[in-house]
């Protein structure tokens, strides 16, 4: 499921990722979603940040990092139920807020993000410039 939530990282990476969120359990959390039958629906992913959270005004910040539904298993509860499990752990940890992000281009998770009642602080664009010789100054 991570892989079709973030398909530009490959197996070792992930792995190594996940790894490194359960070496750290005071800083991430991953959680798993499970029909009756044990099958995997869905996953959340989430950290405790420190510094500046884009329209938060608290910190740390709990910060959703990745949200994945099956597609089958989609529009049937699945993603409250794995953000009411950040919600929770979140708490636990002291946190008053909740942030994520999504890109301007995915609507799909943005529209998702406001079902689930979450809402937009800010847009932000990011820049760049390199500064090796050669490049443009």
């Amino acid at each position: 499921m991570r892989i079709a939530l973030w398909p530009e990282c490959d197996a070792a990476t992930h792995l190594a990722e996940m790894r490194a969120f359960l070496a750290a359990p005071q800083r991430y959390a991953q959680f798993i979603a499970r029909s009756d039958a044990g099958a995997a629906l869905g996953f959340a992913e989430a950290s405790l940040r420190t510094d500046y959270v884009n329209g938060t005004r608290s910190s740390p910040v709990a910060f959703l990092e990745g949200l994945y539904v099956e597609p089958a298993a989609r529009r049937r509860g699945v993603a409250r139920a794995l953000v009411g499990a950040v919600r929770a752990w979140a708490r636990r940890a002291g946190c008053t807020e909740l942030a994520s992000d999504a890109l301007l281009s995915n609507r799909a998770s943005r529209a998702a993000h406001a079902r689930l009642g979450f809402e937009e602080t800010e847009r932000v664009v990011c820049f760049r410039m390199g500064i090796a010789s050669g490049d443009a100054a």
